[in-house]
């Protein structure tokens, strides 16, 4: 095949839908094409028709869906280009093709795996359904797969249930899966949206390390332009199912002639930002947060203190199975929390960071007394007098609940589906005893204009409303009794990049007006960057690394940290993402200074700046 030869062409691709006596065009006159070898990025906004495409290729998309238009694939130099609508749905040829010359990896690989079969039960499969092989090599070939796709162990992970591998490791075995009949084209919808930067950085690289050794085009689908600048040879931006521009990626970052293009690249939070600067998303949202005021008050600081919440020493260990069998096995404790300490101020955001598994969430929960600890103290400090925040009870406690709210990660899961968001809204009232029936009605009527939605939206259910608006509800739920402190865990994590924006400004809004103060969980530090006021960098349980934003950014001193800045993709291509410096975290040595030769110890290296590091290391080489 020439370097002009096109892999793939979709013409004039249209898929609609029914809906309530109607139809919804997910994709309208759609033209794109994959040039063999190289990776063509997807990009838009979530509905805008990326996943659909993408599913269409395959033939996998909804049986009610009405289908037009023409997806030429040609991988065969010896055979005319062949029309894979044309094909019967679920007929020898598509199948032929789906799983063994066309590979997919799906955004979640935890409900795309079966949990009852193996991961090697599961990648041999598509061998068993494709290939003529013994069942000896069937197992060497997915093994070989395995291997080059990162695993160091992959006789153990063949025989491993999905359940028993992290998020990262799952992603991996997925592309396993979809590679290991060495397709021509490799389709990865959003294969690292819920990733965290360093696992998300080593996905990437796999990929383009695989796609140059298999010499396969990838379809990457995506809404994050950091993911595509550091990826994409071409890019294709879609919006509300139309193509609205296509060309290279050196055209479409540097020359973007759509204003659309324009506006999500502005919406996306950087490093460079100055002082004060907002997101600009590609819709503003109105909100009104006149009617929470004074409510929502924070208390006076006691005098001479600015410190809302004190904490120190926490550690929590869980007791986990190693060994498989329904009647138990060898137990061990995972220490998730070890010895952590950090202090919030009134009215700032502390951002808490770092991968999955480093603790973080763990601490928030424990913060909210969601989970208790094995031992620790928190201190939340109250005009009347400190609170030991563990030990309250009764009234103390019926305050603290008030006083200490949260918003999570999901908010599919956190908002009940049966309950309207009025009843979501004027529970928390009720259950705490406020005001008459017409007075929580009045209240769910200001927090749903807080969060820039109207009236008429409280008879509505969860379900009915996007990602992001189901957010925004989950923040008015957590401003319903006048907290003083939000606990955010990873608010904006599953949201595509306009409407984080709009999400972000909202919180950012709140907090200025309302006087809130945040401890906000993430592992997104160009987020975190954009939210907090100081940072505090957690690996393996422990915070190895705490200071003011500007300082931690500018000059990090943990080789951890140094690994998660460096491992956030700019949407920037003079500033790619240099593989080199991103550690394996479970693996890195992070050199004398920082190992537990002669025990590790909190050093303070001035304005507010502390590092984890060894008691004998050398402060002056630190701050160097």
């Amino acid at each position: 095949m020439t370097a002009e030869h096109e892999l793939l062409r979709i013409r004039d691709l249209s898929v609609s839908f029914p809906l309530l006596g109607g139809r919804v065009n997910a994709v309208r006159n759609a033209d794109l094409r994959i040039l063999p070898g190289k990776v063509t990025a997807l990009v838009g906004e979530s509905g805008s028709g990326k996943s659909v495409i993408g599913r269409t290729i395959l033939g996998i998309q909804s049986p009610a869906a009405t289908v037009s238009g023409q997806i030429l694939f040609a991988d065969r130099a010896d055979q005319p280009p062949c029309d894979l609508l044309a094909l019967p749905r679920d007929g020898r040829q598509i199948r032929s093709i789906r799983g063994n010359r066309i590979g997919m990896i799906f955004q979640e690989p935890m409900t795309s795996f079966s949990p009852v079969h193996t991961i090697g039960n599961q990648i041999d499969e598509a061998l068993r359904i494709h290939k003529v092989m013994s069942p000896a090599e069937r197992r060497e070939r997915s093994e070989a797969m395995l291997a080059m796709s990162g695993f160091a162990d992959p006789r153990k992970v063949f025989d491993m249930y999905p359940f028993e591998l992290s998020g990262g490791m799952r992603q991996r075995a997925m592309i396993a899966m979809a590679l290991v009949c060495e397709p021509s084209l490799l389709i990865a919808d959003e294969p690292t949206t819920a990733l965290d930067v360093t696992v998300q950085a080593q996905i990437l690289q796999l990929l383009r390390d695989l796609q140059e050794r298999l010499g396969m085009a990838v379809l990457l689908v995506t809404h994050d332009l950091g993911v595509v600048a550091n990826t994409a040879d071409e890019v294709v931006v879609l919006y509300q199912g139309q193509v609205l521009e296509s060309g290279s990626t050196d055209d479409i970052f540097r020359r973007p002639e759509h204003p659309y293009l324009r506006g999500l690249m502005g919406a996306v939070p950087h490093f460079d930002m100055a002082p004060g600067e907002r997101l600009k998303p590609l819709r503003e949202i109105a909100t009104d947060s006149a009617g929470l005021l004074g409510r929502s008050a924070p208390a006076a600081a006691p005098a001479g203190d600015n410190v809302l919440l004190r904490v120190r020493g926490l550690s929590k260990s869980f007791v986990i199975r190693k060994s498989a069998g329904f009647f138990g096995g060898a137990r061990a404790a995972h220490r998730a929390v070890d010895d952590v300490s950090f202090d919030i101020r009134r009215g700032e955001s502390l951002g808490l960071v770092g991968e999955s598994g480093s603790g973080k969430t763990t601490v928030g929960k424990i913060v909210v007394r969601a989970v208790t600890p094995d031992k620790g103290q928190i201190v939340m400090q109250r005009p009347e007098g400190p609170l030991d925040v563990l030990a309250a009870r009764g009234a103390d406690l019926t305050m603290l609940r008030q006083k200490v709210q949260m918003v999570f990660q999901d908010p599919v899961s956190s908002l009940s589906p049966h309950m309207t968001v009025r009843n979501i809204l004027t529970e928390p009232l009720e259950i705490h005893l406020r005001g008459s029936a017409a007075d929580r009605q009045a209240m769910a009527g200001r927090l749903i204009r807080a969060i820039g939605l109207s009236e008429d939206d409280l008879n509505r259910y969860p379900h009915s409303f996007s990602g992001g608006q189901r957010q925004r509800i989950g923040i008015a739920r957590a401003l319903a009794l006048g907290p003083e402190l939000l606990v955010c865990d990873e608010a904006t994590s599953a949201l595509d990049v306009s409407v984080q924006a709009q999400v972000l400004n909202l919180l950012k809004d709140l907090q200025k007006d309302l006087g809130l103060t945040y401890l906000f969980i993430s592992h997104n530090l160009a987020v975190v960057n954009y939210m907090c006021d100081r940072v505090a960098v957690m690996q393996g349980g422990r915070i190895v690394e705490i200071a003011p934003r500007e300082v931690l950014m500018r000059a990090p001193v943990h080789p951890y940290t140094r690994a998660l800045l460096a491992a956030v993709p700019y949407p920037d291509l003079d500033r790619p993402l240099d593989f080199a410096c991103i550690g394996q975290s479970g693996t890195t040595t992070w050199g004398p200074a920082f190992t537990g030769d002669a025990g590790l110890t909190a050093i303070d290296l001035g304005n507010g700046h502390q590092v984890l590091a060894n008691r004998n290391a050398d402060i002056s080489e630190l701050r160097a």
